[in-house]
């Protein structure tokens, strides 16, 4: 089959000897690790990530109301095009933070990933690498992704050596293309190859 054409159910694309199965977004599956569990995200979850949705202009995303909230994690099981999950401590079941693919582009067969952990409580223990690892393996697994990338702010060290480690390389970067804190920061565009090392 040529490279670029869809299959006639929709929910296959093939590109050059690699399958998306675009289907797997709408069946997210829970994903288990040993220290996290990544939930689909649902209503359900939104007192402990709570905190990521109603902070200030430097937090990751724009303040919400609890019930704007409410309503985009009740949105998000039923998309077919991005998956979301909270990501869930297994030793107590606290929502430690959210990881993200989403920008679904089925003809290069990739995608962008994004997480935030919810506050500097659980930073240092090691979630963000295993859900990012956990999140990397649905992708080029049962997903099928050949690409997989990301964007982290030049002044984020630890998230940088978190995608490091588990496989991201550095592709570019965007000078001076963030503010914070009163000064300007660089953005670094990093992705991973299905057929990249995957530490």
């Amino acid at each position: 089959m040529p490279s670029g054409l869809s299959l006639a159910d929709g929910s296959r694309c093939w590109l050059a000897d690699v399958v998306v199965d675009v289907a797997a977004l709408g069946r997210q599956p829970v994903l288990e690790g040993r220290l996290v569990r990544l939930e689909p995200a649902a209503p359900e979850h939104l007192e402990g990530l709570w905190p990521l949705y109603s902070g200030g202009e430097d937090d990751p995303f724009l303040a919400l109301t609890r019930e704007q909230a409410r309503a985009g994690l009740a949105r998000a099981r039923e998309r077919e095009d991005r998956a979301d999950w909270a990501i869930v401590r297994r030793e107590d079941d606290l929502v430690v933070g959210e990881a993200v693919l989403m920008g679904l582009h089925e003809e290069a067969s990739s995608m962008s990933y994004r997480i935030a952990l919810v506050g500097p409580e659980v930073f240092g223990h090691g979630y963000g690498t295993e859900s990012t690892r956990l999140v990397r393996d649905f992708a080029f697994g049962p997903l099928g992704l050949h690409r997989l990338a990301l964007e982290v702010n030049s002044f984020n060290e630890p998230a940088i050596a978190v995608y490091r480690k588990v496989g991201f390389v550095l592709e570019g970067v965007r000078r001076e293309a963030v503010r914070h804190e009163g000064a300007w920061h660089d953005v670094h565009d990093m992705a991973i190859l299905a057929s990249d090392p995957r530490p």
